[in-house]
């Protein structure tokens, strides 16, 4: 892509658009800078109404919302508009795996980055993990291996984004808010594969129906906690690929037959390029959850602490129950509604000591819960609800913070919130 003289617009100023700012700046292309929040109204190049001038490429970011989006449906008929991941990918050498799906993005991408890192690959883990795809493109090399997660965010606009193997781990409910449906977020999933050729690899999770139900390319490759003929599986207590024995389960350190499934789309990547199962054996375990994913944080009262920050959504935090089926859970849950439909947790039989609700959402999650019988109590803020969930904390129990909201009543991000739980909970 020449960009040399090109009039850009980066449209939203988060992480990703700051990134795509200095890659775009670096090909000497003039900048121009726009945000709906005004408070980046004083950076340097901020066009006030941008609508009014002429730009031969809109970069817009994943953070910027497309429904209904008046300024994009102008950019869309009067210039090209182009997503950041596509814009990152254009200057991407190298072998790309894509990972998306509802929940265990992160965890794969981790998953995988220390895999390849071990196997002696120069590896990039970038995309909705935290590193943008613009902040490492260009220090990509034909030999490197880029593991990119991929949000609905980023895929939305997407058009040009070409991985060589992409998987997409599981799909529920979320995001409806920003998509409008789940027909809609199940679409924009699917485009993960838009561009692929007869070289590409799927990986295919067969545990999840509604990725199962996807429009995948003609070469596949497939992952189960069943037995297979082929492909990663388990078996006798082991993980196999292809009929190896890779590991035991038992060496498998992350919690969740969830987990166990982000583990075996790793494998079975690994192995297709040639990764040696002792190097695979190794990295996964000793590997450990990223944080605020499932997260164990320590012990109050001799009750386990585990900060899952990351849970925005009901399926995400109905994943971390499963993880302690043996356990009294004391459940701290709350921030903002993402239009997730809360009934679907609370009809779950779990053994909880306590549900405690915080946040915007504290009243709506108090009401379904009390309404299926658990016991609950709501609090205003999250720093309130943490110390209650202390206060009645007993040896063998668990605090389990999964809030299945987003963050953004009181936090900036997921990692801020589960940053002062941790602070909170551990303090004297």
């Amino acid at each position: 892509m020449r960009l040399k003289g090109k009039k850009v617009l980066v449209y939203g100023l988060g992480t990703s658009g700051q990134e795509a700012c200095k890659l775009l700046y670096d090909q000497g292309a003039c900048v121009s800078l726009y945000d709906d929040d005004k408070r980046f109204s004083g950076f340097f190049c901020y066009e006030k109404e941008p609508i009014k001038k002429h730009f031969d490429i809109i970069v817009v970011s994943p953070g910027i919302k497309v429904l209904g989006n008046k300024l994009i449906e102008h950019f869309r008929k009067n210039g090209r508009v182009l997503s950041e991941l596509d814009l990152g990918y254009e200057f991407m050498k190298g072998k790309i795996i894509a990972v998306t799906g509802t929940n265990g993005k992160t965890t794969t991408c981790s998953l995988l980055g220390k895999i390849f890192s071990e196997a002696g690959k120069e590896t990039f883990v970038c995309g909705n993990i935290g590193l943008p795809i613009c902040s490492v493109a260009t220090k990509t090399t034909k030999k490197s291996f880029s593991i990119v997660e991929v949000s609905n965010f980023q895929l939305e606009l997407s058009k040009a984004f070409h991985p060589n193997v992409a998987t997409v781990l599981n799909i529920t409910e979320d995001h409806i808010d920003r998509h409008g449906s789940f027909e809609e977020y199940k679409r924009v999933k699917n485009k993960i594969f838009q561009n692929f050729g007869s070289r590409d690899l799927a990986v295919v999770n067969l545990d999840d129906e509604e990725s199962r139900l996807l429009k995948f390319p003609p070469k596949s490759k497939f992952f189960s906690k069943k037995m297979l003929k082929s492909g990663a599986y388990l078996k006798n207590g082991y993980v196999f690929c292809d009929r190896k024995k890779i590991m035991l389960q038992t060496e498998v350190p992350l919690l969740g037959e969830k987990n166990m499934e982000n583990v075996l789309a790793c494998v079975l990547i690994a192995r297709y390029f040639k990764i040696k199962p002792n190097v695979i054996r190794k990295a996964i375990a000793s590997f450990k959850a990223p944080s605020h994913r499932l997260e164990f944080v320590g012990q109050v009262n001799g009750a386990k602490v585990y900060n899952d920050s990351k849970s925005t959504n009901v399926a995400c935090t109905i994943m971390a129950i499963d993880s302690f089926k043996d356990s009294k859970i004391i459940l701290l849950v709350g921030g903002r509604n993402k239009d997730n439909n809360f009934e679907l947790l609370f009809q779950k039989n779990f053994n909880a000591k306590m549900v405690i609700c915080f946040g915007e959402a504290k009243d709506e999650l108090f009401d379904i819960a009390s309404k299926y019988g658990f016991a609950c109590e709501k609090f205003d803020k999250m720093v309130d609800a943490t110390i209650r969930a202390k206060e009645i904390a007993e040896n063998g129990e668990v605090i389990l913070f999964s809030p299945a909201c987003a963050s953004f009543d009181e936090f900036s991000s997921y990692s801020a919130r589960g940053q002062i739980f941790k602070e909170v909970i551990l303090g004297e």
